[in-house]
């Protein structure tokens, strides 16, 4: 299969641009090559856009449809629960039983938070880690992504400099950078040296595997050095796991390195699809809520996303459900670093549980410095040749499995990397 062209989508990017800033409902999405695609429906491990071709998904939505697209389960939960109503503006059985759920998944959580998207729930994790502590300023780390928010959006991919980070984005307020202190992420000298220096220092958020940045697993005692140091010093230690929860382990990546934070930021794949995100912790930390902490938010908890969420939590406790996304995750890994060598492209994969990163131009990926240094452009091109092939994948890099992944559909996705990295060799 050879697509060539996308009339119908260009035509549909074209009129919503006279509607849509950019014709699109999330910038990014904007800077799509060759241009963004649009879709009408899928099926499993399948997208079919509006000029009826069809793809092997890997984009996911971004990662949240970790059931795939359709899933029987997930259908009728929402279906049963839409006929009973969206929301109520007051409490359900929900909210208890999947929160339960959740607590009992991810090791030393007392209570949980409701909230939307990871933006609003890293916006609850600061301002209740500031509230317990009395400080203002935190830590982050170059390279990893805490939403889209003025407070948060700083040393993503913007310049630092001596820790001080510069806005990331028109509009965005310098005055919200003053409490925030960006160190290279794995360096624990750099932490403790900060820590050492001050004592206004609330909290650190950091994602526990830098996942929008390469896919890069913390170093060797590094996340338990950071939980030493914030004992030693009174320092609300935060884990982002808005890409991990869930997709890594039942338990996500506290649970993979056994190491437990005072709070823990979900959102993308705990509700299938929909659109959840949740602050755990413990509960000294989450009872601020009800300690003059606000948190509000007319559409937490409704019963419609949690309705979904048991039903994901449901779908992914099925025997051998991340033995399984390890294993296939692994076997695209590996397909591609084969692909890179027969080709002679110089290129790097990394694989944490479903999660797989491939990056162009570099020998290995194990650093946001390494990351940045990676051909973006070139694959980009890489990117439309899949999409030529029938393969939907995300830009920088990032592939995500879906339980509607298997054996058949990653060695025939391998197949067609291989195709495509035959095209772009010769461009």
């Amino acid at each position: 299969m050879r697509i060539n062209d996308w009339p119908k989508s260009l035509e549909a990017w074209e009129r919503a641009k006279r509607s849509l800033g950019g014709g699109v409902s999330t910038a990014l999405r904007a800077n799509a090559k060759p241009h963004p695609i649009f879709f009408r429906g899928g099926a499993g491990a399948t997208l079919t856009d509006i000029d009826g071709n069809t793809y092997f998904d890997y984009a996911l939505g971004w990662g949240p449809n970790i059931l795939g697209h359709g899933n029987a389960a997930l259908v009728h939960a929402v279906q049963t629960q839409i006929a009973l109503g969206a929301t109520y503006g007051s409490g359900h059985a929900l909210e208890y039983e999947v929160a339960e759920r959740l607590l009992a998944l991810f090791p030393g959580m007392d209570r949980a938070l409701w909230s939307n998207t990871g933006t609003e729930a890293n916006l609850s994790a600061l301002r209740i880690a500031r509230a317990a502590t009395g400080k203002s300023h935190f830590v982050k780390f170059a390279g990893h992504y805490h939403g889209w928010s003025d407070t948060m959006l700083l040393g993503y991919r913007g310049q630092v400099l001596n820790q001080q980070p510069q806005p990331e984005s028109k509009g965005q307020l310098v005055e919200d950078s003053h409490c925030v202190h960006v160190l290279p992420w794995g360096q624990l000298e750099a932490f403790n040296e900060l820590l050492a220096s001050r004592d206004d220092i609330a909290a650190v958020f950091l994602e526990p595997v830098l996942c929008n940045s390469g896919v890069i697993e913390p170093p060797p005692g590094f996340l338990e050095g950071l939980r030493s140091a914030c004992d030693a010093h009174g320092v609300v230690l935060v884990f982002d796991e808005v890409i991990t929860g869930l997709r890594v382990a039942p338990g996500g990546a506290t649970e993979r390195f056994g190491v437990v934070p005072d709070l823990i930021v979900l959102a993308k794949a705990i509700a299938g699809g929909l659109s959840l995100s949740a602050v755990l912790g413990k509960a000294e930390f989450i009872d601020m809520t009800q300690q003059g902490v606000t948190h509000a938010g007319t559409y937490n908890g409704n019963p419609l996303v949690l309705a979904a969420a048991s039903a994901t939590l449901d779908e992914l406790s099925k025997p051998n459900t991340y033995e399984t996304f390890e294993r296939l995750a692994a076997r695209l890994a590996s397909g591609f670093r084969s692909s890179f060598e027969r080709v002679g492209i110089t290129g790097a994969v990394n694989q944490f549980g479903s999660i797989v990163q491939c990056g162009l131009g570099v020998v290995a990926l194990d650093s946001f410095q390494a990351y940045m240094e990676t051909d973006q452009q070139r694959y980009d091109q890489l990117l439309v040749a899949l999409l030529r092939r029938g393969v939907f994948a995300l830009p920088g890099g990032r592939w995500y499995l879906s339980t509607a992944h298997d054996e058949r559909t990653i060695d025939q996705t391998i197949e067609l990397f291989d195709s495509a990295l035959d095209e772009i060799v010769t461009l």
